[in-house]
């Protein structure tokens, strides 16, 4: 059974607002792969007069004629199949001056970078039509999507594109957050919903491969650890699709995995040059896959103290505990895959992406306290103290957050090891320390000494704000 579409309120609110607008509307929607763009699109112009065109790698003559054979068919014209197909301004006028209905064309652009790069003239193209007939006319939606943020960014958004100042509103669609992540697996409690999240991140796809019927444990059994899963292999195709030279991206990655972070760590463990290595870095950041992360104090960063990190979770997870047992998991199975390489690491990897988790769910938390001064969330650490959660608010406040995936065995040794940490932070703003404690589920008992710091369960992370 199909899964129903899961939110997306706001920018379905947006695209509808586009569509019964009076004047043409441009729309870039933009994110990373697999977040769910084409899903929304289309579970949008469900019932409306559209013409989807997904771009791919092949002669742009090709392309333009999928293109009239899409439109034949969307838009009930025949004869649009076999219209002239010279150019891309020939295509594109031929199928709206077709549009005689009352109400807007939508016309959509998937993968745009894809048809860019066969039709380098396109953007300049959709220009010309904007500005001299679209715009005018009120009855065209044109939407233009891309996975590639860069790109999107550059030759849709970019000063320097034919398009930039044309756009009527835009969409970067980001990953769902860990709340609107938990709607895939209703029937999970709290602590499995959290795992399913460290697993699959809010990437809709990877969610819905797991099955709230079954453990997490054997979710990652079905569809990590099986060579015919979707996921066994999802990394590769991703790689493949976006760059070249995949194996020092693979080494990039496996590095950072491995618990490599500085610049001059992955440099060592991948034998690739610094300044080589830089472009590789770049590419990973502008896809979505790797972050920079740096000590949050407040102060300008210095370059040294930046760190990597993988960001996506199921490459986290998949060059972690699957692409470097690949051979053990083909001849052993993925029962004694997750028995013997993936369960004994299982947990101490939790507890680094519950950190993740605890840095995100801050901001709710502001919410939830009525908190109106502007914040920054990230973590702290220096040679001697690593700190999870930093909240550096404008308001005079700085709050510091420990994070306890495992059983809390002594609410007082928790206690001393955060107030540990908050001597051990530098704050050169002089600012009130806020204390805070991050647990999977909270002791029975928190003696009235040890209520220093606010404690947070993972119950009260995933309940509504109020």
């Amino acid at each position: 059974m199909a899964r129903a579409f899961i939110g997306r309120r706001n920018e379905l609110k947006a695209l509808e607002r586009a569509y019964s607008a009076e004047c043409s509307q441009m729309i870039p929607v933009y994110g990373r792969r697999r977040v769910g763009k084409s899903e929304l699109i289309l579970h949008f112009a469900r019932g409306k007069p559209c013409v989807y065109f997904l771009g791919k790698k092949a002669a742009a003559s090709l392309q333009m004629r999928e293109f009239l054979q899409g439109a034949a068919i969307a838009l009930d014209e025949p004869l649009l199949a076999g219209a002239p197909a010279a150019g891309w301004k020939e295509v594109l006028d031929t199928v709206t001056s077709t549009w005689k209905r009352a109400g807007k064309l939508i016309l959509v652009f998937d993968e745009f970078q894809r048809t860019v790069g066969a039709s380098s003239e396109l953007p300049s193209v959709l220009q010309e039509l904007w500005d001299r007939r679209w715009k005018s006319s009120g009855n065209v939606l044109l939407i233009l999507c891309g996975s590639y943020v860069g790109f999107m960014e550059r030759e849709v958004l970019g000063r320097k594109s034919p398009l930039f100042g044309r756009r009527t509103a835009q969409i970067q669609l980001r990953p769902f957050s860990y709340r609107e992540a938990a709607d895939f697996h209703p029937r999970y409690s709290a602590v499995d919903r959290a795992r399913a999240y460290f697993l699959c991140g809010g990437i809709p796809l990877y969610l819905s491969c797991l099955s709230d019927r079954e453990s997490v444990e054997r979710n990652i059994a079905a569809n990590f650890l099986d060579e015919f899963a979707t996921l066994y292999r999802e990394p590769e195709f991703l790689l493949r699709e976006e760059l070249r030279e995949t194996e020092n991206y693979y080494a990039v990655l496996m590095a950072i995995a491995s618990g490599c972070a500085a610049n001059k760590e992955i440099s060592r463990a991948t034998g690739l040059d610094e300044r080589a290595l830089h472009y590789y870095l770049h590419q990973l950041v502008e896809l979505g896959y790797v972050a920079r992360r740096h000590p949050l104090t407040g102060a300008k960063p210095a370059q040294r103290h930046v760190r990597y990190t993988l960001d996506d979770p199921v490459l986290r997870f998949w060059f972690r505990f699957v692409y470097p047992n690949t051979s053990y998991i083909l001849q052993m199975g993925a029962d004694n895959a997750l028995r013997n390489l993936v369960r004994p690491g299982l947990e101490s990897y939790f507890g680094i992406c519950f950190e993740q988790l605890c840095r995100e769910a801050m901001p709710e938390l502001y919410a939830s306290q009525g908190l109106t001064a502007a914040f920054d969330v990230g973590e702290y650490w220096d040679r001697a103290v690593q700190i999870d959660v930093v909240g550096l608010r404008q308001d005079g406040w700085t709050d510091i957050g420990e994070c306890k995936w495992g059983r809390v065995k002594s609410v007082h040794a928790a206690q001393e090891q955060l107030e540990d940490k908050v001597r051990a932070y530098p704050n050169p703003r002089n600012a009130t320390i806020g204390r805070h404690l991050f647990v999977r589920t909270l002791p029975k008992r928190i003696p009235r000494r040890d209520r220093r710091a606010a404690w947070h369960d993972l119950a009260e992370l995933y309940a509504a704000r109020p």
